[in-house]
């Protein structure tokens, strides 16, 4: 079973482990912010997670996702990117003191970096949501006693011109497989909220750092 990471003292050094790199990266641009929201479901702490739009233009149309977005010029930082998207997306409004901080930034492919902004949203029932139908396709939550089971967890190994370039994480037999930025940001949650009850997967050489 993971900690009681909804608890106030898990709550607490959280924050206290975040608080470092969220003054640092608040305020510094960034293409774009996503929410991971931690929540509570039927009394077990779960990620919610997004299940975008078929109907969305471009290659990440289909995928599990955080709800999130690109930086709008009107945001006043990433946390405000993450929880307009989030209102956007899923109707569902998160205040600004729910936010525990910043993790780590992730980039894609073409280096774009998102930031993933943590924030507690509560006991939830994902299918009270009503999410808006141009952008997500389904919301589900994930147990965090699933994802720290090892029998749902993966790997996929890339390698370009027959060298071993990079590992990524892939987390299996929910819903839907969680796989890509979404998976790594998955990781770096797992590893705050459950110190020591995951193994990274994640082995990207050369990998910027926030």
């Amino acid at each position: 079973m993971p900690p009681d990471c909804l608890s106030s003292e898990g709550e607490r050094r959280c924050r206290r482990l975040l608080a470092g790199a969220t003054a640092r990266l608040r305020a510094r641009p960034a293409a774009a912010a996503v929410l991971v929201p931690l929540c509570s479901v039927r009394g077990a702490p779960a990620l919610l997670y997004t299940l975008r739009s078929s109907r969305l233009a471009g290659r990440h149309k289909g995928d599990v996702s955080f709800p999130g977005g690109k930086c709008d010029r009107t945001d006043q930082d990433v946390v405000h990117t993450a929880l307009r998207e989030t209102q956007e997306e899923l109707g569902l409004t998160v205040p600004e003191e729910h936010v525990w901080g910043i993790l780590q930034p992730v980039y894609d492919q073409q280096k774009t970096t998102v930031v993933p902004v943590l924030a507690s949203v509560g006991p939830l029932d994902p299918q009270s949501l009503r999410p808006n139908p141009e952008e997500v396709d389904e919301v589900f939550a994930l147990p965090l006693a699933h994802l720290l089971q090892a029998q749902n967890q993966g790997y996929t190994h890339f390698c370009q011109h027959g060298r071993f370039c990079y590992t990524l994480p892939v987390f299996l037999h929910g819903p839907h497989r969680v796989w890509g930025l979404t998976a790594i940001i998955t990781e770096f949650t797992l590893q705050l909220l459950a110190p020591g009850a995951y193994q990274p997967r994640l082995a990207l050489p050369g990998r910027p750092t926030g």
